[in-house]
């Protein structure tokens, strides 16, 4: 890509110091597959929270009260207007802890889609995993009515899928069935990053534009990671730019994740020190997974659902 055509995303997640979430998740795959990369940090931590410690701040509902000097969003977004830097293709939003925040997000997607009617905006719609929610209720029912009807691509888990939805999900027809209803929302593009229906793992995207909907089996590794969901979103937004049809995004996308966490896991079993904790131990290898991120192998193909 020369200069001129090159991508730029603007990615409004968390960040941390130490590891791999957020924004310290998708910046490094994102700049890998040739796209230029500008942050916005909702929160910044020293480490996810997976630790036994962390610190850091957590923007709120008074810093982000309205849209003055004090809205530390507002100030990043207009410095970059009144120096005319927004010109950007892609949108990418993750971890949002704050109502007001999420707000001020739909007004963000907005304006930079008045400046480039051409954007995509990806949405991972952070809320929860494994039944639980780790953001405030409120947010919930501002993702659907005020940021879900802005995405192009939206990339919910299956707990967040059924937030979304308000109601449980436990049959693979009562996915696809859910997923048409994300559609009727206004994304263009489901990416399920991961379902367990059947004692399965699945990942599924739909289209809504062809009516199509492909699914990948992929092999189970025996850990739980912090920042895959991140790294999903942020590959399958890259591939789906990159590639020309969406099933070979969608195979790009989950073969160089899994090849990810294979690595992470791998690499996990060879630590003997006592003193390291588990989260240390499972910290992503991205730097690591550099050649499988710009290469992925071909060894997990899609098949129609």
């Amino acid at each position: 890509m020369n200069g001129v055509n090159t991508p730029r995303v603007l990615s409004i997640q968390s960040h941390v110091v130490s590891g791999y979430v957020g924004n310290k998740s998708a910046t490094f795959p994102l700049q890998l597959l040739g796209f230029e990369v500008d942050v916005i940090n909702s929160v910044q931590l020293s480490n996810h929270t997976g630790y036994k410690v962390f610190k850091g701040q957590v923007l709120n509902d008074e810093d982000l009260s309205k849209c003055r000097n004090s809205d530390a969003l507002c100030q990043l977004i207009d410095g970059l207007a009144e120096n005319n830097l927004d010109n950007y293709t892609h949108l990418l939003t993750g971890y949002v802890g704050s109502a007001s925040f999420l707000r001020r997000i739909a007004q963000v997607v907005k304006n930079l889609k008045q400046k480039n009617p051409k954007l995509v905006y990806a949405c991972d719609p952070v809320m929860g995993d494994n039944g639980k929610m780790y953001v405030p209720a409120e947010l919930k029912d501002i993702y659907k009515t005020e940021i879900v009807p802005l995405a192009d691509i939206l990339t919910p888990n299956h707990f967040e899928l059924e937030l979304l939805l308000g109601k449980k999900i436990k049959t693979m027809s009562e996915l696809k069935d859910g997923i048409q209803e994300l559609h009727k929302m206004g994304p263009k593009t489901v990416a399920i990053s991961s379902t367990d229906i059947d004692e399965k793992l699945t990942s599924i995207v739909s289209t809504a534009k062809d009516n199509k909907v492909i699914k990948i089996d992929v092999p189970v590794i025996p850990a739980v990671y912090t920042g895959s969901g991140d790294l999903f979103a942020a590959l399958f937004l890259a591939h789906s730019y990159l590639e020309d049809n969406v099933k070979t995004a969608f195979e790009n996308t989950i073969n160089s994740l899994h090849d990810v966490l294979l690595k992470t896991y791998e690499h996990s079993l060879g630590l003997e020190d006592e003193n390291l904790q588990r989260a240390r131990k499972i910290e992503l290898r991205l730097v690591q997974s550099k050649k499988l991120i710009e290469n992925p192998s071909k060894k997990l193909l899609a098949k129609d659902f």
